[in-house]
């Protein structure tokens, strides 16, 4: 009899925490469905994703801290990063539609600010670069995609639709419609316009090798007047 009690407990907890989720971080559900091709159900989805459940924790501690307090909410992120990988201090400003896609290893710093419609990968550090205070983390606007292992670093700001190449490094700023790689990063401009966001990070423009290949194209030409 108490096991029977015990299951129906966990169903009654399951079961508003399917409601509450699907109401109150809808968006991040959306993101989810959208950007993942992986996800499946939205059952699955609630209970396995990593990254769901850290935006989740995120909400929750930011609440706190706004309600005054300082070490439940930071107690709660930091039990978060141990069950998830996933550190992002409570004092972060996140707008909606943030998906973390495998998400192990991504820190999100103190006061660091994210727009709507962000996609990080796993291995992204969005930090500082000393000890001052005040703002001394990125902010990224909206529809932004950072790829594997790169890091934002200090007071800077990513612009509008840009794509932030797999392990790319980033201490200046960057503006709208752009794509970032390289250590440091390199921006290559699209052309003025908004670029469309995609996963596939193959079709990531790098000027330097664009520069690399414009080169060896005159290289050849010069070869081929000399014979």
């Amino acid at each position: 009899m108490i096991i029977l009690y015990m299951l129906l407990g966990i169903l009654i907890l399951l079961i508003f925490y399917f409601v509450a989720v699907s109401i109150l971080f809808k968006e991040e559900v959306k993101a989810v469905f959208e950007k993942d091709p992986a996800a499946i159900s939205f059952y699955e989805v609630l209970l396995t994703y990593s990254g769901l459940h850290a935006i989740i924790s995120y909400r929750i501690t930011h609440a706190l801290k706004k309600q005054g307090l300082s070490f439940l909410p930071r107690f709660i992120s930091q039990f978060t990063r141990f069950i998830t990988g996933i550190e992002i201090h409570p004092g972060a400003e996140i707008g909606k539609g943030l998906f973390v896609d495998h998400g192990m290893g991504v820190v999100i710093g103190e006061t660091s600010v994210i727009g709507n419609n962000v996609t990080l990968y796993q291995g992204v550090t969005l930090g500082g670069t000393g000890k001052e205070k005040g703002k001394r983390h990125p902010t990224l606007g909206n529809n932004i995609v950072v790829g594997a292992g790169a890091k934002i670093l200090g007071n800077i700001t990513i612009g509008n639709n840009s794509y932030i190449g797999s392990n790319a490094v980033i201490i200046k700023d960057v503006p709208s419609n752009s794509t970032v790689v390289g250590v440091p990063g390199r921006t290559t401009k699209q052309d003025g316009r908004k670029i469309e966001l995609s996963l596939e990070h193959s079709h990531i423009l790098d000027p330097l090798m664009g520069s690399i290949e414009d080169l060896e194209r005159k290289i050849k030409k010069l070869e081929e007047k000399q014979k």
